[in-house]
């Protein structure tokens, strides 16, 4: 197994309804070219701490209805910059879900009442298992099609279809 198929860190809790103007604030349109500097507001709107608190690896655990609103694909790319692992939700937009896994970065739909802020977590994708390390709890999420385990994996779709030229299941 690689180490591309387990998450390790911090959860970041929030709770249901966040939009994609949660994660990337309207304010800062003016940054979609920066990418970088954009991702320094990323989830600012729902927790003014969170770019500056954020480490590479952690994750953010959520309610219903993760990434509703509009199409922006920035607002995945952006928390991936953050140095999110995975995004933790009990639904997600179907726009959003795909966008992020373009982007490469794991989003999955499991009941995440048995995580708060702060938890130590590990996300094994391959398995289909969520641990909580503070509290002990083990989650399951349905297993993720091996396509798309080989795009996360890539670093998404872009990188994928360089590497593959095509789907391979």
């Amino acid at each position: 197994m690689t180490s591309s198929t387990v998450l390790k860190g911090k959860a970041f809790k929030f709770g249901d309804d966040i939009s994609t103007d949660h994660i990337i604030p309207g304010r800062y349109s003016h940054l979609r070219s920066n990418l970088s500097e954009l991702a320094k507001h990323v989830m600012e709107d729902a927790n003014p701490n969170f770019a500056h608190k954020v480490a590479s690896g952690d994750l953010i655990v959520a309610g219903k209805n993760f990434g509703l609103g509009s199409s922006r694909e920035h607002a995945a790319l952006v928390i991936k910059l953050a140095g999110v692992s995975g995004i933790l939700a009990k639904s997600v937009a179907r726009i959003f879900y795909r966008n992020a896994i373009n982007q490469g970065l794991p989003v999955l739909i499991c009941d995440t009442d048995k995580i708060d802020d702060g938890d130590e977590i590990e996300v094994n994708l391959s398995k289909g298992e969520i641990i909580n390390h503070t509290n002990g709890a083990c989650l399951t999420f349905g297993k993720l099609p091996r396509v798309m385990l080989n795009i996360l994996q890539a670093g998404g779709l872009i990188p994928y279809i360089r590497e593959y030229g095509d789907f391979i299941i």
